[in-house]
């Protein structure tokens, strides 16, 4: 057994020839920089791509595979200069009913171990969706009848950003994810918790006991990868061996997860629309605490409060740990000239934030980034509160 680093919700923007993918993505985000951003600045060992039912994406991994530096293994997955390992993915957007017996939606992460696979994923899929070419775009069926696909192509399906007011299970369609699923709710082996939550606050949540918790970046460019990503203990990489690490069989296991101070998140805290503030009023906010008014984006830590059935703290034995991680491009005087310099010292991100030393960090930068470096990896920098599609910020 050993243990790799993973994110497993990188979109892309842009296809290889230039067709749009995920719009609000940057135009650098495609299939073959991903893998090469992973494998040469960031050290993420498995990382999931989770556009990959395009079929101009599709179109991209036939010539990636082709070129010799990439592979299918007979366990599933891309294997990239004996590096990274690509887990292809599909985030799609499915129509719920939510408690108030309204309208609905929330992004689902689909993943599968082989690109024949994906493809004929794809093409049912396209006759569910009015445009398969783009990301995340809205089925017009449930989660309860996504799974059922999802399972007829090898794969699994794992509820996104569970928490965030737009587009998730929690945020908009319902208190309960067992509700959605219902007999199915078994048949999920984790859910993504998002930027604007962590483990303190999705345990507070007692269906969610049995759940593996991940926590991936969502990155819409490249140096957003791994902005959250995971720690897992694994015989291999590979696609049957991440499942097994989601259900915690043979060894396998999440061995941690590192993410954002919640607080960092653009959708922690409750915001008035009409205010353009975030609300500092009694928890949970309903309604802004200056003028009465009730348009208000619910943030993250509002709507856990609202919905929580168990103390905080309670977490179940087999949970990791999780670790407040700030990126280095969050951490104040971090440039991208500075970031590059330790980069081309260290290689990759992962090993500057884990295992340089102040001194050797010093060295190449001086004493004051260093010591930036070293309160954010103790998670000891102060944070501004972020809200209402705003990030908050490290002072």
């Amino acid at each position: 057994m050993y243990e790799v680093f993973a994110d497993l919700h990188v979109h892309i923007g842009r296809s290889e020839k230039g067709k749009p993918i995920k719009i609000t993505g940057a135009k650098s985000l495609n299939f073959a920089n991903i893998a090469k951003e992973c494998a040469e600045k960031k050290g993420i060992q498995i990382v999931g791509i989770i556009d990959c039912a395009s079929p101009y994406v599709i179109e991209d991994i036939e010539e990636f595979l082709k070129n010799g530096e990439a592979f299918e293994i007979p366990d599933g997955g891309i294997i990239y200069q004996n590096k990274v390992c690509i887990i292809l993915g599909s985030e799609i957007e499915t129509a719920e009913i939510n408690d108030e017996g309204k309208t609905g939606s929330a992004h689902n992460l689909c993943y599968f171990p082989t690109l024949n696979d994906i493809k004929a994923f794809s093409n049912e899929m396209a006759t569910h969706i009015k445009n398969i070419t783009l990301s995340s775009q809205r089925a017009n069926i449930s989660a309860y009848e996504l799974i059922d696909i999802v399972e007829k192509y090898n794969g699994i399906l794992i509820p996104a950003h569970c928490f965030t007011p737009h587009k998730s299970f929690y945020g908009n369609c319902t208190a309960s994810l067992r509700r959605i699923f219902q007999e199915k709710y078994d048949k999920i082996p984790a859910i993504e918790l998002g930027l604007s939550s962590d483990t303190f606050l999705a345990d507070q949540i007692s269906e969610l006991e049995t759940k593996t918790f991940l926590t991936n970046s969502d990155a819409h460019s490249l140096p957003k990868i791994a902005r959250e990503y995971n720690k897992i203990q694994l015989q291999e990489i590979s696609f049957a061996e991440f499942c097994k690490a989601l259900k915690n069989e043979g060894g396998r296991k999440i061995v941690a997860n590192y993410g954002l101070d919640p607080k960092l998140g653009k959708y922690h805290r409750t915001y008035c629309e009409v205010c353009d503030k975030r609300i500092e009023g009694t928890v949970p906010v309903t309604k802004c605490d200056s003028c009465d008014s009730k348009i208000i984006t619910m943030g993250v830590f509002d709507r856990i409060e609202m919905i929580k059935d168990k103390e905080k703290n309670k977490s179940p034995d087999f949970r990791p740990q999780y670790v407040y991680q700030i990126p280095l491009s969050f951490i104040p005087g971090l440039g991208s000239r500075t970031i590059d310099k330790l980069l081309n010292h260290f290689n990759t991100e992962m090993t500057i934030l884990h295992k340089i030393s102040k001194d050797d960090i010093e060295a190449v930068v001086g004493s004051k980034i260093a010591e930036q470096i070293i309160l954010a990896r103790e998670g000891k920098m102060h944070i501004v509160e972020g809200g209402g599609g705003v990030y908050g910020k490290v002072e």
